[in-house]
């Protein structure tokens, strides 16, 4: 049986504008194993909305969904008022954090010029306004210094700043977060999170962030959707990181202990932790674990 926030559609603290993401009955199944059912977000322009849960919960399958890249089995979804459509500019997409191969000689600069023309037929010819645009990017999101380095040449940290500017390149209405911070230490996570923070703030996109430990975002969440065992709350961090909501989501007892100014939830399971990222979604989801 699906449980849901105790309200079907959660009040999103945006802008007060129209919806940017709206579902409605939303499922997504793989089989006969659901990973959430009866999905009702509307996500406001401006807002910023961490999606938590154990691992092969569904919570990057929730993210292929927005990208068109999978159909819901049930309900609906629209962005900006429309029906989902692949390869929309109004989407910008930071991916999990994956080193590139040696001698790749993609630069960073290309990176960023590939979200400034990029377009689902192609990349088109690269304008004077589309450099000046490419420079102001990487000036905003501090790769200046290393714009014509090969990408594989960069650490974790620079690479995903400029795989943010790559995203943020064509004003996106929504970005799209999938682990963006995994394996970054906490001074690039904090630079990350600071360059998404400051382009929903200043253009208004709304966020959809992905991720196994909320801790380096807390300060900048606005609401959480948590995704467990086929079951989902929505609400404010305070509402839903609690010891009695999430027992309740996993039907398992968890303890929420706050300390130091973070947040660690531990399932009954020890050995069960959430490895990043959606598995084999036939794979069992654990009962339990840290996030």
């Amino acid at each position: 049986m699906t449980v849901q926030a105790p309200e079907r559609t959660a009040a999103a603290p945006g802008s007060g504008g129209p919806a940017v993401l709206t579902l409605r009955d939303a499922a997504l199944a793989y089989g006969a194993r659901t990973l959430w059912d009866g999905l009702d977000l509307d996500v406001a322009p401006g807002e910023f909305v961490a999606v938590l849960g154990p691992n092969g919960a569904g919570k990057t399958s929730l993210l292929r969904t927005v990208l068109g890249q999978q159909r819901l089995t049930n309900g609906t979804m629209s962005f900006l008022g429309q029906p989902v459509r692949r390869g929309h500019r109004r989407i910008g997409y930071i991916p999990q954090q994956r080193l590139m191969e040696a001698g790749t000689p993609l630069r960073a600069r290309d990176m960023v010029t590939q979200g400034v023309t990029g377009h689902r037929w192609g990349v088109r010819p690269v304008s004077r306004a589309d450099r000046a645009r490419v420079d102001r990017i990487l000036d905003e999101v501090g790769a200046t210094g290393f714009a014509d380095a090969p990408v594989a040449e960069l650490s974790g940290g620079e690479q995903q700043r400029t795989r943010v500017g790559q995203a943020i390149a064509a004003d996106p209405a929504l970005l799209l977060c999938d682990e963006p911070l995994i394996s970054l230490d906490l001074r690039h996570q904090r630079g990350v999170t600071e360059l998404i923070d400051r382009q929903r703030r200043q253009q208004g996109a709304a966020v959809l962030f992905v991720t196994h430990d909320v801790n380096p975002i807390l300060d900048v969440v606005d609401r959480v959707l948590y995704i467990a065992g086929g079951r989902f709350r929505i609400g404010a961090p305070d509402d839903v990181l609690r010891t009695d909501v999430l027992s309740d989501l996993y039907g398992t007892p968890v303890d929420v202990v706050r300390t130091m100014g973070r947040i660690v939830i531990v399932g009954a399971n020890e050995a069960a932790h959430d490895h990043h990222c959606d598995p084999d979604p036939h794979a069992p989801t654990p009962d339990g674990g840290r996030i």
